[in-house]
């Protein structure tokens, strides 16, 4: 299980194992609910937390020794393991772009001109890709039935790529906006490539459905992940 800006990975494997999984706003407390009524074993956010249900918790230790039991039992360096996995699953191509201490305004007005874009926005075709589905990313919790909305603004291609915005925070250092950006590559002879290369006609579009450059006057994020 993952939130719901975390590449869509796991999600391939787990429908290749037949795996249940889930797509939850971003924060722990999603996934404390699902651990507490058993209905995930593993979960995942984009800042790296990864835990498991024996703790409810992020578990930094425990994702390292997972690696090392992996590597333990296959021989292979973990080059070798992600190269052997991006043949049988693809290479999820993900970058995200952080463009921090925004003035609050700023921020919300880039935020409101994509709201303003989503309904005409399925059925184009933007940066070489048919858009399938944009909307506001809304959660309703399958254990107590509550209801979180305003998650992060979603375009969905058919090819499944995704571009995802959200606006952090508007505190004394300002808000910060994240893109992300994902592309899946089943092509093996192509995925060996740098994400921001791969990645490149996403990263402009998301340039200027925001309007970044305009309104902000920055070339450049101020953190790419």
């Amino acid at each position: 299980t993952r939130s719901m800006p975390t590449s869509q990975a796991a999600d391939v494997v787990a429908e290749a194992l037949g795996i249940a999984h889930y797509e939850t706003p971003t924060g722990w407390k999603f996934f404390g609910n699902l651990l507490d009524a058993g209905k995930i074993t593993f979960c995942g956010e984009e800042s790296f937390g990864t835990g498991s249900d024996h703790i409810r918790e992020k578990d930094g230790l425990w994702a390292v020794l997972a690696w090392l039991s992996v590597i333990a039992h296959t021989g292979q360096s973990v080059a070798d393991i992600v190269t052997q996995h991006w043949r049988r699953f693809g290479r999820h191509y993900y970058t995200r772009h952080d463009y921090e201490e925004l003035p609050a305004e700023i921020g919300e007005q880039i935020i409101q001109t994509i709201i303003a874009q989503l309904p005409v926005l399925p059925g184009q075709s933007l940066a070489g890709r048919s858009i399938i589905t944009a909307d506001d990313f809304t959660y309703t919790d399958p254990i107590d039935g509550s209801t979180s909305t305003h998650q992060g603004m979603r375009l969905l291609f058919a090819d499944g790529a995704r571009l995802i915005f959200r606006l952090s925070g508007t505190g004394t250092e300002g808000a910060t906006l994240r893109i992300y950006h994902e592309y899946l590559e089943k092509d093996t002879q192509r995925q060996q490539q740098d994400p921001q290369r791969a990645l490149r006609d996403l990263i402009r579009l998301g340039r200027d459905l925001t309007r970044i450059e305009s309104l902000t006057n920055r070339k450049t994020p101020t953190v790419i992940t």
